[in-house]
């Protein structure tokens, strides 16, 4: 019988690699835990969908803060974001991450009520997050547990919605309003979360085809991006459409992207704006990558916790 001996030096060069290997990797987990997720940053966007001759119009898009107590740092960036001043602030849900956190959310978001708003809910509004095999989300979207040891724990959605609304902000779940701001009449059509299978379609606002004399701009508004719901709003005429969910991918790969949307949304559209097509018409969606991360994963790499500016401008 013939032994393939391998040499000392060899056996120290694999001994090596694999040494640089696990330390790459611990420091890839400790960046992510300790530095990205607090590494917050607003992206920008510009679109041109309002009337002719229309002013610029702001909107702040928040969305997935996922706020548990004692998270300073993302309560401290969440309130300087009043400085922006935005014409309108959009909330796309999955606010909460502890039954506790309510109060410090709705205090962190204080300053911001001082504005317009609308808002929807995510499934972290309803129920708190538990623990998922990060591997299972390759599998498919995250499905809440239904037995064994981990039950949905529900969270006070109700006292949360207060909250928004004695701040102001308009409740878009599974409803139409319209909203007056310089001049111009916003047409909001909301729906609660796709991800819970729970979005009922109310239609436009009542004469959202123009049957007043202010112009329109007609926003739809969800939490989780699934294909059916940007079919519906694109098929009924958004001129825009505002999501979350999917939190960019939360881990990414430098070159490549998101390698899960957490939906059945394409991966490469986990973040940004991009057209959408459905029934021989075109929408602009914004994906939020979000400000938080899952609780029960605190991490992010190659995927920057963002709010979205939009300066919505005149169409030429």
């Amino acid at each position: 019988m013939t032994r393939t001996r391998t040499a000392p030096s060899a056996l120290s060069s694999l001994s090596a690699a694999a040494g640089l290997a696990v330390a790459a990797g611990a420091g890839a987990v400790a960046y992510g835990a300790l530095i990205e997720r607090h590494w917050f940053e607003l992206r920008d966007e510009s679109l041109a969908i309002l009337p002719p001759g229309s002013e610029p119009f702001t909107v702040l898009h928040l969305s997935d803060i996922h706020l548990s107590p004692g998270q300073h740092k993302k309560t401290r960036w969440l309130r300087s974001l009043a400085a922006l001043q935005p014409d309108l602030v959009v909330n796309t849900g999955d606010n909460l991450s502890h039954p506790k956190a309510i109060a410090p959310l709705l205090d962190a978001l204080g300053p911001l009520m001082d504005f317009p708003g609308v808002f929807v809910p995510g499934s972290n509004d309803y129920f708190a997050p538990s623990f998922k095999n990060p591997f299972a989300y390759f599998s498919g979207p995250s499905k809440l547990a239904a037995g064994g040891r981990h039950h949905p724990i529900p969270l006070d959605t109700d006292a949360l919605h207060t909250g928004f609304g004695l701040g102001g902000w308009v409740d878009l779940t599974n409803r139409a309003q319209s909203l007056p701001m310089k001049g111009i009449r916003f047409d909001f059509s909301g729906v609660d979360d796709p991800h819970l299978n729970r979005e009922r379609y109310a239609g436009w606002p009542r004469g959202a085809v123009g049957q007043d004399s202010a112009p329109h701009v007609k926003i739809a508004v969800a939490h989780a991006p699934y294909q059916r719901v940007l079919d519906h709003f694109t098929g009924e005429g958004a001129d825009l459409i505002l999501a979350g969910h999917t939190h960019g991918g939360q881990v990414c790969l430098p070159g490549y992207g998101a390698l899960v949307s957490n939906c059945d949304l394409p991966t490469w559209r986990a973040r940004g704006l991009n057209d959408w097509v459905a029934n021989g018409l075109t929408t602009p969606v914004n994906v939020s990558a979000g400000i938080g991360t899952a609780r029960t994963a605190p991490f992010r790499f190659a995927c920057r916790p963002e709010a979205v500016v939009l300066t919505l401008t005149a169409r030429s």
